[in-house]
């Protein structure tokens, strides 16, 4: 943990990781099978690419905050939790001085943590209520303030600025 930053969670799926990635690289019989539920798929978090920018975003905003993994994984697709966190030690290292090593939490109620902000796309899982419980701040990615990774670190290191102290 950095002492004296402020706790930023992230979501993973279509907030660093581009969900559609993953469906595109299905088989197109896997395709129509998972139509309805792809997050089902045994391999579909395993085949995900980033979202463009996400990465440097968050090598960015290390620098300024301290950064967590918040996201939720499907309750029937125990694999998801697994190729969840093999995603992060791809992307970001494996090593123990990696940006995210033990710091993922993989949760259904992610109103539970105590932070300063959640960077997240939708207001599921609690998610909206972080912002009531705690005082926090949502940062709704993908939205028409925050459209993608280069707005959000616009706002959030004018943030850090503004809230020194």
């Amino acid at each position: 943990m950095n002492m004296g930053k402020k706790i930023v969670y992230v979501d993973m799926d279509n907030t660093i990781v581009d969900f559609k990635s993953g469906i595109a690289k299905l088989s197109a019989e896997d395709q129509l099978k998972y139509k309805d539920n792809p997050d089902d798929h045994p391999e579909i978090f395993s085949l995900m690419e980033p979202v463009r920018g996400s990465i440097e975003a968050m090598n960015n905003l290390n620098k300024h905050y301290d950064l967590y993994i918040l996201s939720t994984a499907p309750w029937d697709n125990p694999n998801a939790w697994k190729h969840k966190r093999e995603w992060v030690g791809k992307y970001f290292g494996e090593d123990s001085d990696s940006l995210f090593y033990k710091k993922i939490i993989l949760s259904h109620h992610k109103d539970l943590n105590r932070g300063e902000i959640l960077i997240d796309d939708r207001p599921n899982n609690g998610a909206e209520q972080f912002k009531e419980k705690y005082n926090g701040t949502w940062i709704k990615f993908a939205s028409e303030e925050f459209p993608d990774w280069e707005s959000v670190v616009t706002f959030l290191t004018s943030y850090e600025e503004k809230n020194k102290k």
